[in-house]
């Protein structure tokens, strides 16, 4: 599934809380993030696997919100330095997720598994993630959430 970005104003944000139409929504390094519960439905209706990307936070919240019916990878970097020189972002969210990244480890020890994204080696974290989803595909409990 191709990552989905939608542009709003604060008021359009703030309609879908107020009609509990958002499974997890925040205000995060200078931005507003929603996960709306009727696009997640409408995947899982097809049979997709789901993949958020949420930080600390949001993690908690679905966390309490869905339980153990979901599996929580932490996707972290080889280290503090190689977040600092990727150029995947701005000076200030850098900054701003460098400040978060010491709590953010603190909080590893709530995840099911650690993924290490090495620098020049993104397949490699990509190919952990598939092995994850395959193998919580194979344990004879299965995960089900309902959204």
């Amino acid at each position: 599934m191709a990552r989905t970005i939608f542009f709003m104003t604060k008021d359009e944000f703030l309609k879908p809380v107020e009609n509990d139409e958002l499974l997890e929504y925040a205000f995060a390094y200078g931005d507003y993030k929603e996960i709306p519960k009727q696009q997640i439905r409408d995947y899982m209706a097809k049979g997709y696997d789901i993949v958020l990307k949420v930080d600390i936070k949001g993690a908690t919240t679905l966390r309490k919100i869905l339980g153990d019916y979901v599996v929580f990878v932490f996707l972290v970097t080889e280290s503090e330095c190689e977040l600092v020189n990727r150029k995947t972002e701005s000076k200030e969210s850098l900054l701003v997720r460098f400040a978060t990244t010491k709590e953010e480890l603190r909080q590893m020890k709530n995840f099911d598994y650690v993924v290490v994204n090495v620098e020049g080696k993104l397949a490699n974290c990509v190919k952990m993630v598939e092995s994850i989803i395959d193998a919580e595909k194979a344990k004879v409990w299965q995960r089900r959430a309902v959204v």
